[in-house]
């Protein structure tokens, strides 16, 4: 596309939106939450930020991006919303919620376990660690505390209302369905919202993996941060790995997802699992 020229969005309005745009966009999505975006996004960005444009009232990206940085504190979180990318489902890649299931058992009788779900998305899947969580110990209030966080404020209410249509849940077993979870009736025919016992297990935070502290106190047993380093580049992986190492717990695990390899941080995390890591300290 030549530089100066506009794309159209779905609705066959037309924002001006250039080669300087785009990369004008990826160095403010970089720079607020690592996110590394590749030349065949252009037209992801553009059909996401055309929303945004159009709701604030604007003609042109350029005229947007000034907007946010700007006044950051009234367009800043939901330009960084906007490129987000929320894919998620319950129990996605099922091996690591038995690896974890297996960790809570061998925990002491009636120690406690901190878990943190760094990328919570929709909540799909803190929602499935509070179900591990409970068949583990065989009880509705076990002794696990789960920190579920997002950089997206929109997908954080969602997961935190707890509420899906009843498709989200068809692969689950009809037990999982029975005991986990409500189903809607009259004007919420349609849909199922997580039962009260599992909300006093889950935390929900808004958080910046890009944060220079990430103020956390606890050790934890498990942190799920998986599908997300897929989006950084290796230098803010390895810094990202950098500063959650440290909370793992003496024998705590680091989940990744299936695409995700950390070969360039060994003295970081070390793998002990199928897409499952350590601390490298820990071996020492």
């Amino acid at each position: 596309m030549a530089e100066g020229s506009a794309d159209r969005d779905n609705t066959g309005a037309g924002f001006e939106f250039n080669d300087r745009d785009f990369r004008r966009a990826c160095r403010m999505i970089y720079t607020r939450a690592g996110i590394h975006l590749a030349e065949h996004k252009r037209d992801m960005v553009y059909s996401r930020l055309s929303r945004r444009i159009r709701a604030r009232g604007l003609s042109s990206c350029a005229d947007y991006l000034d907007l946010v940085e700007a006044d950051p504190d009234s367009e800043e979180q939901a330009f960084i919303n906007a490129l987000t990318t929320n894919l998620t489902s319950f129990f996605r890649e099922a091996h690591h919620f038995d690896a974890l299931r297996d960790q809570l058992r061998a925990l002491p009788r009636g120690e406690p376990a901190d878990i943190w779900c760094c990328a919570a998305s929709t909540g799909e899947e803190p929602w499935s660690l509070a179900i591990t969580a409970c068949e583990a110990f065989g009880s509705d209030t076990p002794p696990v505390r789960i920190l579920a966080t997002d950089i997206d404020t929109n997908a954080l209410a969602s997961a935190a209302a707890g509420s899906y249509g009843i498709e989200r849940i068809a692969e689950l077993s009809p037990e999982r369905k029975r005991r986990f979870f409500l189903r809607g009736t009259g004007p919420n025919e349609g849909m199922v919202r997580i039962k009260p016992q599992l909300r006093q297990l889950v935390e929900f935070r808004q958080h910046n993996l890009l944060a220079p502290d990430y103020g956390l106190r606890q050790r934890f047993l498990a942190v799920f941060c998986r599908n997300v380093m897929i989006y950084f580049d290796k230098p803010t992986q390895y810094e990202v790995l950098r500063k959650i190492a440290p909370l793992l717990a003496p024998g705590g695990r680091f989940y990744a997802g299936h695409s995700e390899s950390f070969a360039h941080a060994l003295d970081v995390v070390q793998p002990c699992g199928r897409t499952i890591y350590r601390a490298a300290q820990e071996g020492r």
